[in-house]
């Protein structure tokens, strides 16, 4: 069977006028992933991202398959679950920690959590990630 493609201007809905196509596109993620944090990562399922680099207790090195057009064009959120409970977690994090974990062909991102009594890197059984900005 052979695949085909649809090309469009705009979107139409039948009674709320019409969307223009670059506001989808923009609005689009353009990686994500789920990933199992501990051990060696493994991807549950991700979009764009090639390979996972561990680079160390909670830390996670995300290599794109398409890369963005800049480095500072880009953003991502993250979260993180896991058996292990942080009693009294304040906050979880999954975010680059410095601007040089952000590159046009990678991200690093670390899994930290905050308490009133500690806070550290973890490597979360369940982590993902989310990006949006424009491909290169």
């Amino acid at each position: 069977m052979a695949l085909g493609k649809i090309k469009a201007d705009t979107l139409e809905h039948s009674t709320a006028g019409s969307v223009d196509t670059q506001y989808v596109v923009n609005g689009s993620a353009k990686f994500w992933i789920a990933h199992n944090g501990q051990g060696t990562p493994s991807a549950y399922d991700s979009f764009n991202v090639g390979s996972i680099t561990d680079v160390g207790q909670g830390n996670y090195k995300y290599n794109f398959t398409n890369n963005f057009s800049t480095a500072k064009g880009y953003w991502n959120t993250g979260l993180m679950s896991s058996s292990t409970d942080h009693n009294g977690t304040f906050i979880k994090l999954c975010m680059p920690m410095n601007e040089a974990d952000v590159l046009t062909s990678s991200l690093e991102v670390s899994a930290t959590y905050s308490s009133s009594s500690s806070t550290g890197d973890f490597d979360y059984e369940y982590v993902n990630n989310a990006g949006v900005g424009d491909l290169a």
